[in-house]
């Protein structure tokens, strides 16, 4: 039975699937892998519930063991699952491929509870702010119940959205930059990597595509890794924080914690419903430089976001 959201309460959007992290070598090369309960938004409700915000996850579960194990975590956090939907089909798995120059991943999302969401554009109105973003907004028939609910969120709460472009054979690399870009202009913030940025406006500079969110209303938060953050308000100011200090262990997760911690802050800022979020430039310093530290925690351990530390607090 679905609850009334305490005051401060923060809706998140989206999948709930395992991570297929490679760990070791096993004979004759074979790569071992661990299995890893994740997905942007599962990692995101947990990152905002260790922040002591309210935060309620409206995703879907499906009827194997893995999605035991999603339940465990989101519970054990302090998540609220009343608004998330159950199915009796299997949860998707993401095959991370560790590179380089970051994680590569491959999907396997056919036939899986993890996008049987359902439409909450009903419910919107009762947090104060919802998160949406990554597969669910671009593969069906999650889609349209991400995009249905986002709207009504643009409306009545703040609508943060971190678009997390993932790509996969089975998804539209066309239909999916269309649908996350009609989702961040629906948005009051924007996270977004020069990544994300690439994939969606690859005809602009990164700096440019985020002042030209930014003058449409939207606090618009540049993650760069190493080289830090920077945030564009909707009153035209640039504002960058470098990286917090740390040594890298993993990456996996560390765009989740800075979001889960752009939120804690966001909202307790209390922004109006449906209307710009505003921020002076020590307020925008101060939300890169919490949200920083928050991703730092998660790099410098391993596993995932969801088995790291969130020591986002001064």
């Amino acid at each position: 039975m679905s609850r009334v959201p305490p005051p401060g309460a923060v809706l998140v959007l989206g999948e709930a699937l395992i991570d297929l992290v490679p760990y070791e070598e096993g004979p004759q090369g074979v790569r071992r892998y661990a299995a890893e309960p994740g997905g942007a938004p599962v990692n995101v409700a947990v990152g905002l519930a260790r922040l002591a915000t309210p935060s309620w996850f409206a995703g879907s579960l499906g009827g194997d063991a893995f999605a035991g194990d999603l339940e465990r975590v989101l519970t054990g956090a302090g998540v609220d699952l009343s608004l998330t939907s159950r199915s009796p089909l299997p949860t998707t798995l993401a095959v991370t491929d560790p590179r380089p120059d970051g994680n590569g991943y491959h999907f396997h999302l056919a036939d899986t509870a993890t996008f049987r969401i359902s439409e909450l554009a009903g419910r919107a109105d009762e947090f104060a702010a919802v998160y949406a973003g990554g597969l669910a907004a671009v593969v069906p028939p999650a889609a349209a119940a991400v995009a249905a609910t986002a709207r009504a969120a643009a409306r009545s709460c703040v609508l943060l959205v971190d678009p997390n472009v993932r790509t996969d054979r089975s998804i539209d690399p066309a239909d999916g930059a269309r649908l996350l870009r009609e989702l961040c202009r629906h948005a009051h913030v924007v996270k977004v990597s020069d990544e994300d940025l690439a994939a969606l406006w690859p005809d602009r500079g990164a700096e440019d595509a985020c002042r030209e969110l930014a003058a449409g209303g939207r606090l618009t938060l540049l993650t760069r890794g190493a080289d830090g953050s920077v945030a564009f308000t909707p009153d035209g100011e640039r504002v960058a924080v470098p990286a917090a200090p740390v040594t890298v262990v993993n990456t996996i997760g560390a765009g989740d914690a800075f979001a889960a911690a752009v939120l804690n802050r966001v909202v307790a800022l209390a922004p109006p419903p449906g209307g710009p979020v505003r921020v002076t430039r020590e307020q925008a310093a101060d939300i890169l430089a919490f949200a920083g530290r928050a991703a730092a925690s998660v790099v410098a351990s391993s596993g995932t976001a969801l088995t790291a530390p969130v020591a986002a607090h001064p």
